[in-house]
Formats: structure tokens, C-alpha cells, sequence
């Protein structure tokens, strides 16, 4: 079976509202992106949030497209542009936040978004490895906490993406704590 199959069936069984960390390897980044948007928005017809902290929100429009991915139901918050490209160019179901530090704000952008769109939602966390690079891990770990319960208590999926190669012991214990499964696929 392949990454994207392999990853596409596990996220299938999924229980309503879980909280899930998807331990890739960086190579399985498209093939999980794909799996992972494939599973919730086609067959679950869900609408995903997508929390971007690694890849401008542009170039992964860009790669979606590329791939055939429907992105009418796919929302960013993008906190990396900024960085990375100076001043953000508006784009449809792109709210932008100025910097992968404000985790209060991403936040904000997340319950905007949950009151926003009908129907039920995925948050995904691309990636908690560089929130990792830009954050305390006590501040980062107390941002996971209360925004995964908090996605819970309105029903929604969570899924956090974690890049084994740029874990840390630190970075799995964070998630052990506040996810119901992680997810692992290092192949």
C-alpha cells in the first residue's frame, strides 16, 4: 500500500472531534497533505482549517492546485508570510497572522474561522515543529492545550503534523499530552 493510501485509511477511522498527531518523515509531506485533505474533504466533507508555520499559504495553494485538490473548502491561517516575503498579498480564505509568535492570535484566527464555516470542521497544524523554533515550549505547550480542547468542545477534528526528522523529546511529550493518538508513518 502506499504512503497516501496507508495514511488515508488510518485517518478514516478516526473517531468524531480526535485530536491527532501525523508523525511523518519529510519526504511523506505531499503524500500526507494529499491523504490527510483527500480523506476529510471529499469523503467526510469536511471544511479544514488549515494553520500554516512552515510553507507561505501561497505555495501551498499552489502545490494543492498542482495535485487537484478542491480549495473551496480549505481556509489558511497563514502566520509565516510574513516572514518569509515581507508583506502578505490578500488572497481569498487566507487571514494572515505577522508572526508564528502570536499564538494568541492564530488562535482568534481559528475561532473566527470556526464560527465562520458551517458545518464540521478539521484544524490542521502544519507544522508544530517551527512553532517549535519560535516559541517557548511551556508557552507552546499551553497554546496546544487550550486550542485543541477548545476545538474539541466545538466537535472538530485536529490534526497536528510533526516532521520526525526536526522532533524533539520535548515536542512528543507535547503531544502525547493533548492528543488522543499520534499517528506515526516513517517509511
Amino acid at each position: 500500500m502506499s504512503n497516501t493510501g496507508e495514511i488515508a485509511g488510518r485517518l478514516r477511522d478516526l473517531p468524531d472531534t480526535s485530536a491527532v498527531a501525523l508523525v511523518i518523515k519529510i519526504d511523506n509531506y505531499l503524500d500526507s497533505m494529499r491523504a490527510t485533505l483527500d480523506t476529510f474533504i471529499v469523503e467526510k466533507d469536511i471544511s479544514a482549517i488549515y494553520i500554516t508555520s512552515t510553507i507561505p499559504s501561497q505555495s501551498i495553494k499552489n502545490v494543492l492546485e498542482i495535485l487537484e485538490i478542491d480549495m473551496n473548502r480549505i481556509y489558511f491561517v497563514d502566520c509565516i508570510s510574513h516572514i518569509m516575503i515581507g508583506a502578505a498579498v490578500r488572497a481569498e480564505h487566507v487571514h494572515f497572522v505577522e508572526s508564528p509568535t502570536m499564538l494568541e492570535n492564530i488562535m482568534l484566527k481559528v475561532e473566527f474561522l470556526m464560527r465562520s464555516i458551517e458545518g464540521k470542521k478539521l484544524v490542521l497544524l502544519d507544522s508544530i515543529n517551527s512553532l517549535a523554533i519560535h516559541n517557548n515550549t511551556k508557552i507552546l505547550s499551553e497554546f496546544l492545550h487550550i486550542m485543541v480542547n477548545n476545538l474539541r468542545a466545538k466537535e472538530a477534528y485536529t490534526l497536528i503534523l510533526s516532521v520526525e526528522e526536526q522532533s524533539s523529546e520535548e515536542i512528543s511529550n507535547m503531544l502525547g499530552l493533548v492528543c488522543d493518538e499520534s499517528l506515526v508513518f516513517s517509511e
